[in-house]
Protein backbone atom coordinates (compact mmCIF):
# COMPACT_ATOMS: atom_id res chain seq x y z
CA UNK A 1 0.00 0.00 0.00
CA UNK A 2 0.96 3.35 -0.81
CA UNK A 3 1.15 5.68 1.86
CA UNK A 4 3.60 8.52 -0.12
CA UNK A 5 2.78 10.00 -3.17
CA UNK A 6 4.47 13.16 -5.02
CA UNK A 7 3.05 14.26 -8.46
CA UNK A 8 5.54 15.64 -10.75
CA UNK A 9 5.16 17.39 -14.60
CA UNK A 10 6.97 20.34 -16.10
CA UNK A 11 6.13 23.39 -14.26
CA UNK A 12 3.88 21.96 -11.06
CA UNK A 13 1.08 24.72 -12.28
CA UNK A 14 -1.71 22.86 -13.59
CA UNK A 15 -1.62 18.89 -14.33
CA UNK A 16 0.24 17.90 -10.87
CA UNK A 17 -0.79 20.38 -8.75
CA UNK A 18 -4.65 19.05 -9.85
CA UNK A 19 -3.07 16.03 -9.09
CA UNK A 20 -1.93 17.05 -5.40
CA UNK A 21 -5.44 18.42 -4.79
CA UNK A 22 -7.28 15.36 -6.30
CA UNK A 23 -6.05 13.01 -4.54
CA UNK A 24 -6.18 14.54 -1.20
CA UNK A 25 -9.79 14.67 -1.81
CA UNK A 26 -10.25 11.06 -2.49
CA UNK A 27 -7.69 10.33 -0.13
CA UNK A 28 -7.85 12.15 2.94
CA UNK A 29 -5.33 12.12 5.21
CA UNK A 30 -4.63 8.62 4.54
CA UNK A 31 -1.84 9.30 2.38
CA UNK A 32 0.95 12.42 2.32
CA UNK A 33 0.61 14.08 -0.89
CA UNK A 34 2.56 16.74 -2.49
CA UNK A 35 3.64 17.98 -5.87
CA UNK A 36 6.70 19.53 -7.55
CA UNK A 37 7.57 20.20 -11.24
CA UNK A 38 10.84 19.94 -13.24
CA UNK A 39 10.81 24.19 -13.58
CA UNK A 40 8.96 26.55 -11.23
CA UNK A 41 5.77 27.88 -12.99
CA UNK A 42 3.03 30.35 -11.92
CA UNK A 43 0.04 29.59 -10.09
CA UNK A 44 -3.04 28.72 -12.48
CA UNK A 45 -6.11 30.16 -11.99
CA UNK A 46 -7.78 27.47 -14.05
CA UNK A 47 -7.06 24.99 -11.80
CA UNK A 48 -8.18 26.27 -8.48
CA UNK A 49 -11.80 27.26 -10.55
CA UNK A 50 -11.72 23.68 -11.69
CA UNK A 51 -11.22 22.38 -8.20
CA UNK A 52 -13.60 24.50 -6.16
CA UNK A 53 -16.36 23.54 -9.19
CA UNK A 54 -16.28 20.02 -7.96
CA UNK A 55 -15.88 21.02 -4.33
CA UNK A 56 -12.32 20.22 -3.73
CA UNK A 57 -9.86 22.50 -2.24
CA UNK A 58 -7.23 24.56 -3.81
CA UNK A 59 -3.89 23.62 -3.80
CA UNK A 60 -1.99 25.52 -0.75
CA UNK A 61 1.53 25.78 -1.83
CA UNK A 62 3.06 28.04 -4.85
CA UNK A 63 3.96 25.69 -7.79
CA UNK A 64 8.03 24.34 -6.75
CA UNK A 65 10.90 23.01 -8.17
CA UNK A 66 12.35 19.17 -7.79
CA UNK A 67 15.14 20.73 -6.07
CA UNK A 68 11.83 21.69 -2.87
CA UNK A 69 11.19 18.47 -3.30
CA UNK A 70 12.78 14.78 -1.87
CA UNK A 71 11.88 12.00 -4.19
CA UNK A 72 12.89 9.83 -1.22
CA UNK A 73 10.60 10.71 1.09
CA UNK A 74 7.79 9.44 -1.44
CA UNK A 75 6.54 5.72 -2.15
CA UNK A 76 6.24 6.84 -5.61
CA UNK A 77 6.52 9.16 -8.22
CA UNK A 78 3.92 9.72 -10.22
CA UNK A 79 5.23 11.96 -13.60
CA UNK A 80 2.04 13.65 -15.47
CA UNK A 81 4.89 14.35 -18.30
CA UNK A 82 7.14 11.86 -19.91
CA UNK A 83 10.14 14.77 -19.46
CA UNK A 84 8.87 14.55 -15.66
CA UNK A 85 9.34 11.18 -15.58
CA UNK A 86 12.92 11.66 -17.12
CA UNK A 87 14.22 14.04 -14.74
CA UNK A 88 12.61 11.78 -11.70
CA UNK A 89 14.46 8.81 -12.73
CA UNK A 90 17.12 10.90 -12.74
CA UNK A 91 16.86 10.96 -8.96
CA UNK A 92 16.42 7.38 -8.62
CA UNK A 93 12.88 7.57 -7.79
CA UNK A 94 9.97 4.95 -8.49
CA UNK A 95 8.79 6.51 -10.71
CA UNK A 96 5.12 5.89 -12.32
CA UNK A 97 3.90 7.68 -15.71
CA UNK A 98 0.01 8.38 -15.81
CA UNK A 99 -0.43 9.93 -19.74
CA UNK A 100 -3.37 12.93 -18.88
CA UNK A 101 -4.29 16.00 -21.24
CA UNK A 102 -2.51 19.28 -20.77
CA UNK A 103 -5.47 21.40 -20.43
CA UNK A 104 -3.17 24.65 -21.53
CA UNK A 105 -2.91 23.07 -25.19
CA UNK A 106 -6.91 23.50 -26.28
CA UNK A 107 -7.76 26.08 -28.45
CA UNK A 108 -11.00 28.00 -28.39
CA UNK A 109 -13.11 29.80 -26.27
CA UNK A 110 -13.05 30.32 -22.35
CA UNK A 111 -15.27 28.09 -21.79
CA UNK A 112 -13.64 25.57 -23.73
CA UNK A 113 -10.54 26.19 -21.94
CA UNK A 114 -12.49 25.28 -18.37
CA UNK A 115 -14.27 22.04 -19.90
CA UNK A 116 -10.83 20.97 -20.82
CA UNK A 117 -8.95 21.39 -16.85
CA UNK A 118 -12.24 19.62 -16.18
CA UNK A 119 -11.98 16.94 -18.26
CA UNK A 120 -8.22 16.54 -16.51
CA UNK A 121 -9.84 17.02 -13.03
CA UNK A 122 -12.31 13.98 -14.17
CA UNK A 123 -9.80 11.73 -15.43
CA UNK A 124 -7.08 12.53 -12.32
CA UNK A 125 -10.40 11.58 -9.96
CA UNK A 126 -10.62 8.40 -12.04
CA UNK A 127 -7.05 7.36 -11.88
CA UNK A 128 -6.45 8.29 -8.04
CA UNK A 129 -9.06 6.14 -7.58
CA UNK A 130 -8.07 3.10 -9.85
CA UNK A 131 -4.68 3.33 -8.98
CA UNK A 132 -4.32 4.49 -5.60
CA UNK A 133 -7.66 4.34 -3.44
CA UNK A 134 -7.47 1.21 -0.88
Amino acid sequence: MVSSVLFVCNMNSVRSPMAEAVARHVLGDSVTVSSCGVYKGITDPFVQDALKEAGMAPVDHPPQEFAECNTDDFDVVIALTSEAAAEARKLGAKVEFWEVENPTDTRGSELDLRMAYGRLRDDLVSKVKQHLAV
